[in-house]
């Protein structure tokens, strides 16, 4: 029997926008909200047992702060290349 993977669905979403909107991380904050909360509600339930969809939980408990504190997204930098 193989093991559900936590919170894949919701990383698979976050791929999936960022193909479809060209690595504009901006574009896909929801789903990023989402996933974080999957990972946070995991972490709850499961003390800090690592899972491959989730960041670690030190990481996700600093990137939940940087969004309360309004530091949502990545800033797209464009390099000129095409």
């Amino acid at each position: 029997m193989s093991k559900v993977e936590p919170c894949k669905a919701e990383a698979c979403a976050i791929q999936n926008c960022l193909q479809t909107n060209g690595y504009n991380e901006s574009k896909c904050t929801k789903l990023i909200d989402k996933l974080y909360l999957c990972c946070k509600n995991y972490y709850e339930s499961n003390g800090a047992e690592q899972t491959t969809c989730c960041p670690k939980i030190n990481l996700l408990q600093l990137k939940l702060k940087q969004r309360e504190l309004g530091q949502i997204d990545a800033e797209l930098i464009n390099t000129g290349r095409r």
